[in-house]
């Protein structure tokens, strides 16, 4: 411990503590250091010292390269950035190598190559991306390349990033294309009653839209593959790209105490094992927050597992960079924004989520929580904990078990989801038209549930048009909740679903609901115990039900029902 102690304070020592700003153009004077002059130690590399500037106009991304050679040649050791402003196209990560972001240092992300060009800033580009395989096609492009980023490594291990500086992703992509110069006009509002996910916004404030695919742009702000002993710690994300962390077959991965305010997914921890996220803020409006994945990226299923998210703040109805510049901006209530920002468990579900606990996290002003098993992934052993949300935009808890089966046919079968429960659940004004959905498909059930001590409170209004109504199933669709369209509940639907346990569960309406409050479709072995939700007009609709048994509730009766169908309750 005193050893570690005495390279903190050499390290902070050298940093030179400061602020600086973003959009910083020159080094601060107390850092306009000859290489001789900057002192450095046998474990820190000062990048200034393998030629840095820093004034946010010079490339920095050779000089910084050579510090992170220098560290592994060395066996080891901490590369510095001070304050200032480093520019950059590809940082190539190391073995036994720390970054350290000082106070007021910032990565800067420099101008990816316009659709037409072949370089970016002063010439210069991103790395390549990996040469495309033949399992591509079972998930988007951003999840099967990785060396086209601003930071990235594979086949690497002990390995961090830390310190309280900024990573900014002014000159990435974010996945869209073809692009758009600087200063074309923006692009037409969404149209009137266009659902939110099937129009995508072409643009992010004034930002160019580079090719994700086009050679030399830069796609994310930092992507590992096939890594382990990984710490990211403390420091800022300010539009990340794509993905903000594309981890890729990481294990004993730490995520600690970040700040992500970016414009597509927060973080993705796709096939990995032995993972902690814990104390991070996620602003992301056009995508996910904390997104665990388990693709086929590698080139065979992975599960991602034993994983633990706790302590985190997700949320996207914020603008970008009011998170972290603390002036918290809000989306105006008509801006044609996606307010996604949840945490999820999905799409890409090839080799499962398993052994996860979600835990002590709050949504603000985005979609809900959501567990998805969709190219024949095994979703289980799953403890969701303390959990709070306000201003949901759909669906509180979406748990799906589909059939679109993206992987090698031979081999892609439905998945299952079970072994999964829900304590501690508050979720207060969410939108009332997609309420908390739990579908399977037909043959495929979701199973052993339960859900205890959860507070529904929704806006309510006059739904009396969808009572009754039975949504599609889509078995092979894209899995969001609105794909079913409006419920005929306002609280929970449950369909092909068994073994199922609600105790201790409230949906309270903040104005008038016609609709009952739970739905059930297909549904086998259900306990409702101590539940409480309006009775006018019923709280329960039972459609093809077995094995139904409601007892000490405020919503219904104690009722027992061996079978049900076309019933209310």
């Amino acid at each position: 411990m005193d050893t570690f102690n005495s390279r903190r304070r050499e390290l902070l020592k050298l940093s030179g503590m400061g602020l600086a700003a973003v959009a910083a153009t020159s080094v601060p004077s107390a850092y306009a250091a000859t290489k001789s002059s900057i002192k450095t130690t046998p474990d820190i590399f000062d990048i200034r010292a393998f030629g840095a500037v820093g004034d946010g106009k010079t490339v920095d991304s050779p000089a910084i390269n050579k510090a992170i050679e220098a560290a592994a040649a060395a066996g080891g050791g901490t590369v510095l950035f001070p304050a200032g402003t480093w520019l950059s196209f590809s940082v190539r990560l190391k073995s036994n190598v720390d970054l350290y972001l000082s106070q007021g240092a910032t990565l800067l992300a420099a101008d990816s190559p316009l659709p037409g060009q072949t370089t970016g800033y002063n010439g210069g580009t991103y790395d390549a991306a990996e040469p495309n395989t033949a399992w591509d096609a079972y998930q988007d492009y951003g999840h099967n390349h990785w060396h086209n980023s601003l930071i990235w490594g594979e086949d690497i291990h002990d390995v961090s990033i830390s310190g309280p500086g900024l990573i900014y992703g002014k000159g990435l992509s974010f996945g869209a294309g073809p692009g758009r110069p600087p200063g074309a006009p923006p692009p037409p509002p969404r149209p009137a009653g266009a659902p939110a996910r099937a129009f995508r916004p072409r643009s992010r404030g004034n930002y160019p839209m580079y090719q994700a695919e086009q050679p030399g742009v830069g796609n994310k702000a930092i992507a590992l593959k096939n890594c382990r002993n990984v710490i990211f710690r403390d420091f800022s994300i300010l539009k990340g790209g794509h993905f903000g962390l594309l981890l890729t077959g990481v294990d004993n991965l730490t995520i600690d105490n970040l700040k992500i305010d970016t414009d597509r997914d927060g973080m993705d921890i796709d096939c990995c094992k032995n993972v902690r996220v814990s104390n991070c803020t996620v602003n992301s409006p056009w995508d996910d927050g904390i997104c665990p994945k388990s693709s086929y990226a590698l080139g065979y299923p992975r599960a991602t597992e034993n994983v633990t998210v706790t302590n985190c703040y997700v949320t996207g109805t914020y603008e970008l960079g009011t998170v972290l510049d603390g002036t918290w901006k809000k989306f105006a209530a008509d801006a044609h924004v996606y307010r996604t920002g949840r945490i999820k468990c999905g799409t890409e579900s090839n080799g499962g989520f398993k052994n996860i606990t979600i835990s002590n996290c709050v949504f603000e002003g985005c979609h809900g929580l959501a567990l998805e098993s969709e190219d024949g992934a095994l979703c289980e052993d799953i403890a969701i904990t303390n959990i709070t949300q306000r201003d949901v935009s759909e669906s509180p808890i979406f748990f799906r078990l589909g059939a679109r089966l993206r992987g090698p046919k031979e081999t892609t079968k439905v998945g299952t989801m079970q072994r999964i429960v829900v304590d501690n659940f508050v979720s207060y004004n969410n939108e009332s038209r997609v309420c908390s959905i739990l579908s399977g498909i037909p043959g495929y059930e979701i199973k052993d549930i339960k859900m205890s001590n959860v507070y529904i409170q929704h806006q309510g209004g006059n739904y009396a048009d969808l009572v009754g109504i039975v949504p599609p199933e889509n078995v092979e669709k894209y899995p969001d909740p609105g794909m079913f369209g409006p419920m005929p509940a306002q609280g929970f639907f449950f369909r092909h679903v068994r073994n199922l346990e609600m105790s201790h569960v409230e949906v309270a309406p903040m104005n008038p609901d016609p609709r009952p409050s739970f739905a059930l479709q297909e549904v086998e072995r259900a306990d409702f115990i101590a539940v409480t939700a309006p009775t006018t007009p019923a709280a329960f609709s039972l459609n093809k039900v077995t094995d139904l048994r409601i007892l000490l509730s405020r919503a219904a009766k104690d009722t027992v029902l061996d079978t049900a169908d076309g019933k209310t309750v």
